[in-house]
């Protein structure tokens, strides 16, 4: 990813409001289920991934959750949500990093990607990722991952995708984690087409 992603995606939230990106969810239902079915604390420490200015902290402040993070490699995607948080952005841990150079400073009970793993294409990205993410969610933690399923796009906002089925998803992490649960979905973007996801649940190996 490096410098290129990072001015790709700067230039795509300084320049496109939330309705003009294809991503866009007023409110990530899939993404809360699958968060409430692990009986979370509200201390519960929970980081999304790519959040950029997805809606799902301010969902997670408004339940009362208390120990949010949000990473993203574009400083204009957090600002946004900063912004549009206001007071409440004081209650949300903000990082701005490129999630294949993410050196965490804690572990977290809850790791969700929704945005960023699909974008991973070589195989280095994915193993580098992998690594970080079994390194830094507790034991018996969980990792909540929505990609691209193979009936997805080929591309998105301009990139190159990968594609997963529930099977390859599960490969790509059974070294680390325990597979739960996983569904098919269809996203309705802002300009009425439909992207198919795949949502998958996993329990971090102790």
């Amino acid at each position: 990813m490096m410098a290129d992603s990072k001015n790709h995606w700067g230039q795509i939230y300084a320049t496109k409001k939330s309705e003009e990106v294809s991503w866009t969810q007023q409110t990530p239902t899939t993404s809360l289920n699958f968060l409430h079915s692990f009986n979370l604390s509200k201390n519960a420490s929970i980081i999304d991934i790519g959040g950029g200015d997805s809606r799902l902290v301010d969902c997670l402040l408004k339940e009362g959750f208390t120990n949010v993070s949000v990473l993203d490699i574009s400083a204009h995607a957090l600002q946004r949500a900063k912004d549009r948080l206001g007071e409440k952005a004081s209650c949300v841990n903000w990082i701005e990093a490129d999630i294949t150079e993410f050196k965490p400073l804690r572990k977290y009970d809850v790791w969700h990607d929704r945005a960023t793993f699909h974008f991973l294409t070589e195989g280095n990205q994915v193993a580098k990722y992998v690594a970080i993410a079994s390194n830094f969610v507790n034991p018996n933690g969980y990792l909540t991952l929505g990609t691209f399923s193979e009936q997805g796009p080929a591309q998105c906002s301009g990139l190159s995708i990968r594609k997963y089925s529930e099977k390859t998803l599960n490969s790509a992490l059974r070294k680390h984690f325990k597979k739960l649960h996983c569904i098919l979905e269809d996203h309705l973007t802002p300009f009425h087409t439909v992207q198919n996801f795949l949502f998958c649940s996993f329990e971090k190996l102790a």
